[in-house]
């Protein structure tokens, strides 16, 4: 009936219309049509993309064997696959690709109960508020040593550290003495007027000593929140990403070669670690884009 022409208008009446006058849904008719195409096998719903899934994983793989670090997640793979080889994919695609190839990394964790410290620890720009805490590390011949960064909250970056044996405050603010030098060029008085530095209670940083040393230089001292490490997270979390990516899985004989590790991964860190906060920039690129707009 369908392909019959209509005297009045000398042309075929049309599927939709003979379903509609007849009360019937199309799907009903294709469904009992036996000119109509057998379903095939069930595949991937949705627009056939450029890559498959399999082109997708050699990519993803070649990314991660290219980075300088190691148990990267799948947001920065996808970044640097849609700034670097211009494969724009979906972020959930490759999240799903890493985990069923047993791509992720081994310390992702399941999501407990969300924590109570709902405030922010970020900063809308450079020096404002900087970070600082400790972290043990052992070696063969000088036991336990000392590592203290200073990390700016606003694009994490590292910004002085050091290495040493007596982890004491005189040890701490050597560390904010390096930072002083490499941003401001003097560690003389007043040289950081108006940065806040964020700590713990530690006996280091609440020493007279170092509390003394950085009023001379201008800081404010921020203390963390009681039984909230999260609100000095910004240092925590750079300790964290110093011993997975420099630190487990290594033998150190001394002191020194714990200083040359460390120096090392700074290095790379400021140069080459995304930073998702700052829109998948390394902290050195960040700073100097800030620099550039505050220069324009």
């Amino acid at each position: 009936m369908s392909v019959a022409t209509s005297p009045a208008t000398g042309r075929p009446y049309g599927l939709r219309r003979v379903c509609a006058c007849w009360g019937v849904p199309r799907s009903t008719f294709y469904a009992h049509d036996p000119a109509a195409p057998t379903a095939t096998s069930a595949g991937k719903r949705g627009p056939r993309t450029r890559l498959t899934d399999e082109q997708l994983l050699v990519h993803i793989r070649e990314d991660l064997a290219a980075s300088l670090f190691q148990g990267e997640g799948h947001r920065k793979v996808w970044a640097r696959l849609r700034v670097q080889r211009d494969i724009r994919v979906s972020l959930k695609r490759v999240l799903r690709i890493m985990r069923e190839n047993h791509l992720l990394s081994p310390n992702r964790v399941p999501q407990g109960e969300p924590e109570t410290h709902d405030g922010r620890i970020t900063t809308d720009a450079p020096n404002v508020m900087w970070g600082i805490d400790g972290a043990r590390i052992l070696t063969l011949d000088d036991g336990w040593v000392w590592a203290f960064p200073v990390v700016d909250h606003w694009n994490a970056q590292c910004m002085g550290w050091q290495v040493c044996k007596p982890g004491s405050a005189f040890e701490a603010a050597q560390a904010l003495g390096m930072a002083l030098s490499a941003e401001y060029g003097s560690v003389g008085r007043d040289a950081a007027r108006g940065v806040l530095l964020r700590m713990d209670h530690g006996c280091q940083f609440t020493s007279d000593h170092f509390q003394q040393q950085i009023r001379f230089w201008g800081i404010g001292a921020s203390f963390a929140f009681v039984a909230q490490p999260e609100t000095n997270g910004v240092a925590e979390r750079f300790i964290r990403t110093l011993k997975e990516q420099a630190i487990y899985g290594r033998q150190f004989r001394n002191i020194e070669e714990v200083r040359v590790a460390i120096r090392t991964f700074v290095t790379h860190y400021n140069a080459s670690w995304l930073v998702e906060k700052r829109g998948y920039l390394s902290p050195a690129q960040a700073r100097a884009q800030w620099r550039l707009v505050e220069a324009a």
